[in-house]
């Protein structure tokens, strides 16, 4: 981390979750001030905000929550409330979880950046992850990376275009419940954070979920391989490539 960012401010796109939780965390300790945005697009999980407002409660940060539940009426997804299960493929590609909202990341990030430009805000802080993307196109750095170059494009504002942090870009869950220990946050994402797709709090060594549906699944395959590895820090982890 470049020591200047202690003087910058940051943005995170929070959902309550694994993810984001940690990247909060990470930009708590890695910027002067940090706000977040929340969104509500009829997720099946819409919990998830209430863990979000939760989990800034609990470190004091301030969260905007913006509702986009438009989206279900443009796009398909099971993870809309009232659609299928989410463990089936996607109605409009086999290839693709049935979990995936088309654009939803863009979307996010488009708001999330305009919110920033009225804070003055240039840092944006997401927990996407291409490690463990799940079918997930917008989670790739190659989307990422793109999109930085859009929004950027979007406006003449050059002295303050938009940067877009990716914390857990090259980390496998395993390698990020690591992570949530090194920044002491591994309590709080085990106890508060909500990614189950079905909303479920059952309480697990895990975290919180029902257990079946594919997020819980690979959150507990990553915990139980967290358990299993020998103690490092993520500095001594050779980097993927890009």
């Amino acid at each position: 981390m470049t020591p200047s960012y202690r003087s910058e401010d940051a943005l995170v796109l929070a959902s309550g979750g694994q993810d984001s939780t940690t990247c909060l965390v990470w930009a708590l300790q890695n910027f002067r001030q940090v706000s977040a945005i929340c969104f509500f697009y009829k997720q099946k999980h819409a919990v998830e905000v209430e863990a979000a407002r939760k989990i800034c409660g609990l470190l004091g940060v301030e969260l905007k929550v913006v509702d986009v539940s438009f989206l279900k009426e443009l796009v398909v997804s099971n993870l809309f409330q009232g659609e299928g299960p989410v463990g089936q493929r996607h109605p409009q590609n086999e290839d693709v979880p049935s979990s995936f909202v088309p654009y939803r990341n863009l979307l996010f990030l488009t708001l999330a950046s305009a919110w920033a430009s009225t804070l003055g805000v240039k840092h944006l802080v997401t927990g996407v992850c291409e490690t463990d993307s799940s079918g997930y196109a917008d989670c790739r750095d190659v989307f990422v990376k793109a999109t930085q170059a859009a929004l950027n494009l979007a406006t003449d504002f050059k002295d303050r275009n938009v940067v877009l942090h990716t914390p857990l870009m090259w980390l496998t869950k395993a390698e990020e419940f690591r992570m949530a220990e090194e920044l002491g946050c591994l309590d709080l994402v085990l106890e508060e954070t909500m990614t189950c797709y079905e909303g479920s709090s059952e309480a697990h060594a895990f975290g919180k979920g029902c257990g079946e549906c594919p997020s819980c699944l690979l959150r507990k395959q990553g915990y139980e391989e967290y358990l299993q590895a020998p103690s490092f820090t993520l500095s001594q982890r050779p980097r993927s490539a890009p």
